[in-house]
């Protein structure tokens, strides 16, 4: 696997092959200014909830690509009201096969509607399993007891975890989180970006080393090797 950041909550992860892409929000982020959308790789799009800073970009990707959307199905609707045709709709505690591996979409404690105010369904968060190994992008969300439910069974490899407070989890939060999912290689998301999310980096990661685990932020444009990241638990 192959993991490349894109800013804010969107990262493109090679599984298998298949290029997969996380909560497309790039032109709309004065941080990644220096990615060319156009250039963004997708074979498969996959959408959290609605809020624009996760959507954004879909519709762009999606057509120039031909991906498959894969989100809720009152997001998939709404995507394939403008268009899309490719798409497959999920709902929180579902699975699916895929070509690259499965998709399983789990609860995400926070909001969703989309950028025209419509309904957008439930969050969700997706445990990704693999050949290559597993990992769980948790999307926007609360700490929640029910990511205990995610360590207890499923290996998780590494995780995808919002640390910007306010809209979502904070530092704190995301240690007790890597204790229930049971997993210590924790890619930071949802920072930065907005006034209301700056993070103190040094100390947010010197907080993971002092709890026994690894805080990974990545730099805009940045790709790592999964092998860089993936121990044994």
């Amino acid at each position: 696997m192959n993991i490349t950041y894109y800013g804010h909550s969107c990262f493109g992860i090679e599984v298998n092959g298949s290029h997969l892409l996380f909560d497309p929000f790039i032109t709309g982020n004065d941080l990644a200014k220096h990615i060319d959308v156009n250039s963004v790789k997708a074979d498969y799009i996959l959408i959290s909830h609605g809020h624009h800073d996760h959507i954004d970009d879909a519709l762009l990707i999606a057509k120039r690509t031909g991906a498959k959307v894969v989100s809720s199905f009152e997001i998939i609707n709404w995507l394939v009201g403008q268009g899309i045709a490719n798409s497959h709709p999920m709902n929180v505690g579902g699975s699916w096969k895929f070509d690259f591996g499965s998709v399983k979409c789990v609860s995400a404690v926070h909001s969703s509607s989309l950028p025209d105010g419509s309904a957008a369904g439930s969050p969700m968060g997706f445990v990704i399993e693999s050949s290559e190994g597993n990992f769980y992008f948790a999307g926007d969300t609360a700490l929640t007891y029910d990511m205990k439910l995610i360590g207890d069974y499923n290996k998780i490899d590494f995780a995808l975890l919002p640390i910007g407070d306010n809209f979502t989890m904070v530092v704190d939060s995301a240690l007790i989180a890597t204790e229930f999912i049971k997993c210590k290689k924790i890619i930071g998301m949802h920072y930065d970006t907005f006034g209301y999310i700056k993070i103190n980096k040094t100390e947010s990661v010197k907080k993971f080393e002092e709890a026994g685990a690894e805080l990974i932020l990545f730099e805009i444009g940045e790709t790592k090797s999964s092998k860089e990241l993936i121990t044994k638990q």
